[in-house]
């Protein structure tokens, strides 16, 4: 443990000791939210990042060490495990340089140079290898070695080439110096395929396309390897000579008094081009998209926790519309806690063109249901529908109107989870009871969907699946145990993600509360069958309850330092019910009077949690999404013939790329923002409420070009 925590600490900038605490944490199976929430003084208050990091970095380290005591195992069974040979593999630090050492000894299929050796040829190979020097020549030394298999001269240097081609091209110093060059000087070409379609000319940019691989942007390498993929692009790395021919004489130098040296020159030329450098190839191709892989999920993974953490729009009383033309418009209504009061189908656009009857229809669920907003999906006929808002808004100046994401909608609408919440229920009504919820609380609805059919990335449909997986799991996890969860109201989906507790526990939860009625208490989570001490302690902490039995159960005071809460309260002359306008002039006069490090030290309490517990007994369980900004609601709508050069309006980021951020003003097509435009330093997150103005547009293509308003 200790070679893994200076490892990782180095990389993190930490002390040792600060990570060493952390990979025993989490191998006595605690998750990483409670780690960096509730084990703060263990960690050195390591943050969730840090935590999360560490937690990856170990994963790695360790698969590296198994996969060198497979390596050690092999080559020892073989006979051929040297000292040092040992020592190179116990000091290589990572999964290539592993498998480059490994590579002379790995078991393969049968090549030239297998064939060779078992025709008797390699001490031939020695000597091409050796360059010693002579005067008989190279045909003459080969005779010596004809036999049964090999019958003549050029058969056997033919067979000792070989031989040397692939010792040369399996050497770890030569494979590593290659590769080093190749990332820094190689190039990339990519050409169309003659006859390829490509009908809406998506991958013309690459027709014609070279670039130094050190230079080539993560989405270009994206878009080349779907191109690839497709079938359109056809797509090879060039290393010069110059760049790799310098490495291999190093390692294999040539005797020009030797009469060999012609034979290891030709091997050379061999090892190159037959196994070097196409192996060198398939290497950089691998590294690049890795590191495009982890841009693209990165991007990804910020960009739904920004979407995870838009404020909810509590108290609406919600019409949500999933638009369609020929099938459609599907309607919900959902009162403010979600619960669905009404469905229907609308068909105000063609063929049908009912438009008077939808909106008398709309208008009828209003007032019903005393709706106060409208919810539009942003796909298919959202910008005709959204025409229809504008009208029944006008109409009712109470309701207002907002276009939201349905990415996923329709995966939610048909997975078992939607089924079970509305059997009885069309699945597309389903999508529109999602595309209702989103504004009320986007976390609570998205985490419903599975976080890849969220459409807020980069190519994410061609990136390492099970990478994002992990990577979008941890943001949800992440931002679901920060938000804290009602565990009276929480769905299963949201309960899955509270730490230490999963799909079974969450299942379990829920059939209790239905049983049972609502939770009083923490304390009466353990009442929940297969729910036990590990499991309420890694998720308590996480989970609220409301108007229960004990006040700081709607904390996110960890039940663990109720005791010492209760210290601090009697301390400053408060009980757990003293109203909240109590609290801070209470908790002041205390800490002014003790300095927290005394207090901390005279309860018995680290100075860490101690902070955390003074901030969540003035606000307790607050929602971090409260810090965010609430979505933009419209009543009227715009199209692009209202807009001119000029036109400043306030828009909400959809999605952040590399090349800058499309942002939703009011009409059909969002709006790009390109990073040219955004002030240095100014990092935008999905969901952010900016003031831009028109600086160009394109009717005829659909594009919208924004700049930055300062304010």
């Amino acid at each position: 443990m200790t070679l893994y925590a200076e490892k990782i600490a180095l990389e993190l900038k930490v002390r040792p000791q600060q990570v060493a605490a952390v990979i025993s944490l989490l191998d006595e199976g605690n998750t990483v939210p409670f780690i960096s929430r509730y084990r703060k003084e263990m960690t050195g208050t390591l943050d969730e990042e840090q935590v999360r990091i560490t937690a990856e970095l170990l994963e790695k380290l360790r698969a590296l060490d198994e996969r060198r005591a497979a390596v050690l195992k092999s080559i020892e069974e073989q006979g051929k495990l040297t000292d040092e040979l040992k020592s190179a593999i116990d000091a290589a630090d990572n999964m290539t340089s592993l498998e480059d050492l490994y590579a002379p000894y790995k078991p393969k299929r049968r090549t030239r140079a297998m064939i060779a050796r078992e025709k008797g040829l390699e001490p031939l190979a020695e000597v091409i290898l050796r360059q010693a020097r002579g005067d008989r020549a190279a045909e003459a030394i080969a005779e010596g070695y004809l036999n049964e298999q090999v019958t003549t001269v050029a058969e056997a240097l033919q067979g000792a080439r070989d031989i040397v081609a692939e010792t040369i091209s399996d050497n770890a110093n030569v494979r590593q110096g290659v590769r080093e060059k190749a990332l820094k000087f190689s190039m990339l070409y990519a050409e169309k395929v003659e006859d390829a379609a490509d009908e809406k000319r998506v991958y013309e940019s690459y027709y014609q396309f070279e670039g130094r691989v050190d230079r080539l942007q993560p989405h270009q390498i994206l878009a080349i390897n779907r191109g690839e993929k497709e079938g359109i692009l056809r797509v090879r790395v060039e290393v010069a000579e110059k760049d790799w021919r310098p490495v291999v004489e190093t390692e294999f130098e040539a005797n020009i008094l030797s009469p060999m040296v012609d034979e290891l020159m030709l091997a050379i030329e061999d090892a190159a081009e037959r196994l070097l450098l196409p192996s060198i190839e398939r290497d950089v191709r691998r590294e690049l998209s890795e590191k495009a892989d982890g841009h693209a999920i990165n991007v990804f993974a910020t960009n739904l926790r920004a979407l995870l953490s838009i404020a909810p729009l509590a108290g609406h009383t919600v019409i949500g519309l999933d638009p369609g033309f020929r099938t459609g418009t599907k309607v919900a209504v959902v009162d403010p806690t979600g619960k669905l009061l009404d469905t229907g189908t609308i068909y105000p656009h063609e063929p049908q063109n009912k438009w008077a009857e939808a909106i008398d229809t709309l208008q009828d669920m209003i007032n019903r249901h005393k709706v106060t907003l409208i919810t539009i999906g942003n796909g298919t006929a959202s910008r005709e529908t959204e025409k229809l808002a504008a009208e029944l808004t006008r109409n009712a100046p109470s309701v207002k109107y907002l276009i939201v994401n349905e990415a996923g909608a329709s995966v939610y609408s048909a997975s078992p989870l939607a089924r079970a919440e509305f059997p009885d229920l069309d699945v597309s009504i389903r999508g529109a009871v999602s595309i209702a919820r989103r504004a009320q609380d986007p976390l609570a609805e998205l985490v419903k969907i599975d976080p890849k059919s969220i459409g807020v990335g980069l190519y994410q449909h061609d990136v390492d699946q099970t990478a994002l997986s992990h990577s979008l799991d941890g943001v949800v996890e992440s931002v679901v145990n920060q938000v804290g969860v009602d565990v009276n109201t929480a769905s299963p989906a949201l309960l899955t993600h509270v730490s230490g507790i999963g799909p079974k526990l969450a299942a379990g939860i829920v059939a209790y509360r239905d049983s049972n009625g609502v939770f009083k208490s923490r304390e009466e989570l353990k009442k929940v069958s297969g729910l036990g001490p590990k499991a309420f302690e890694q998720s308590a902490g996480f989970m609220r309850i409301r108007n229960g039995s004990n006040p700081l159960d709607a904390s996110a005071i960890h039940p663990e330092s109720y005791a010492v809460t209760l210290a601090v309260l009697e301390r400053a002359g408060l009980t757990p019910a003293s109203p909240l306008s109590e609290r801070k002039t209470a908790l002041e006069a205390l800490t002014a009077r003790t300095p927290p490090e005394k207090l901390a030290a005279e309860i018995g309490c680290g100075l860490p949690t101690l902070k955390d517990i003074l901030e969540q007994l003035i606000r307790p369980g607050r929602d971090p999404r409260e810090d965010t900004p609430t979505p933009i609601l419209r009543t009227d709508v715009l199209k692009m013939e209202d807009l001119a050069v000029g036109f400043e309006l306030k828009g909400t980021v959809r999605n952040v790329v590399d090349f800058g951020a499309f942002v939703d003003i009011g009409v059909k097509q969002d709006g790009l923002l390109h990073k040219s435009q955004i002030p240095f330093g100014t990092v935008l997150k999905v969901g952010d409420i900016i003031d831009v103005d028109i600086q160009k547009i394109e009717k005829e293509r659909g594009r919208i070009g924004l700049g930055w308003v300062k304010k």
